[in-house]
């Protein structure tokens, strides 16, 4: 019989297996997520992070292997339910912000907000705090086309963490942004997700980033090449291929 996950998990993966157009892309991954966590993957383009957030996110189905969130299988859910999983429990961000254009940044931010039941005033309320957090309530009312990528990005990263989602998911999300941005918003995010005990998952290729994160690992061609470790803070963090 299958192992059950361990109680403190919050994701969970087993032997996932992924290709894309034939091309293997995850080699059978097993990696686990605590609740409260935040987790850095690691590794250069084309190592299979966004394929690897994309499975445990319910955006991608694996080919092999289980995926569990909550000791619920996510390996078995159809597309309506792994939709509705990403909808309700989950938010994303990222290296593109995908806003809607025809809504201002407020707008936006608020809705998955409403998309999820609640009112208007708590919403959009919830929203302007969010967008202030980031350093972007000046263009609250702004829609997307008027503004510079670096705000955009910001607006995404507000949407995700407005409705307050047990799992927030991050791949590369500081790619269109300078340096003292990107540590600015990276700081934002990890700082957010510990205040509200969410958990994150950052894939990224940039290992300045590692020192935001709790634990870190690294993916090269689809395989794990070290071990979790955790991250000191305040330090960088490479992890180095097993032999």
């Amino acid at each position: 019989m299958p192992a059950a996950p361990p109680d403190n998990d919050v994701l969970w993966a087993r032997g996932i297996v992924k290709s894309h157009n034939g091309t293997p892309a995850l080699r059978g991954i097993s990696i686990g997520v605590r609740e409260g966590e935040v987790l850095a993957v690691t590794g250069p383009r084309g190592s299979g992070k966004s394929t690897l957030l994309g499975c445990l996110s319910a955006q991608l189905p694996v080919d092999e292997g289980e995926v569990w969130f909550n000791s619920s299988p996510v390996h078995t859910l159809g597309r309506a339910g792994r939709e509705r999983l990403r909808r309700d429990r989950f938010g994303f961000v990222g290296s593109e912000p995908h806003l809607v254009p025809e809504l201002t940044a407020r707008e936006n931010v608020a809705l998955p907000l409403l998309l999820a039941g609640a009112g208007n005033k708590a919403a959009y309320t919830a929203a302007s705090e969010w967008l202030e957090r980031l350093d972007v309530g000046d263009i609250a009312k702004q829609r997307p086309d008027r503004l510079l990528q670096s705000q955009r990005q910001r607006i995404a990263v507000a949407r995700a963490l407005a409705p307050l989602p047990p799992v927030v998911f991050a791949d590369d999300p500081t790619a269109p942004l300078h340096r003292e941005a990107a540590d600015q918003v990276l700081r934002i995010l990890t700082s957010a997700a510990r205040s509200h005990q969410l958990t994150l998952v950052l894939a990224t290729h940039d290992p300045e980033l590692v020192r935001f994160a709790d634990r870190a690992v690294a993916l090269v061609d689809g395989r794990l090449t070290a071990p979790a470790a955790p991250v000191p803070r305040g330090a960088a963090v490479t992890a180095t291929p097993s032999r």
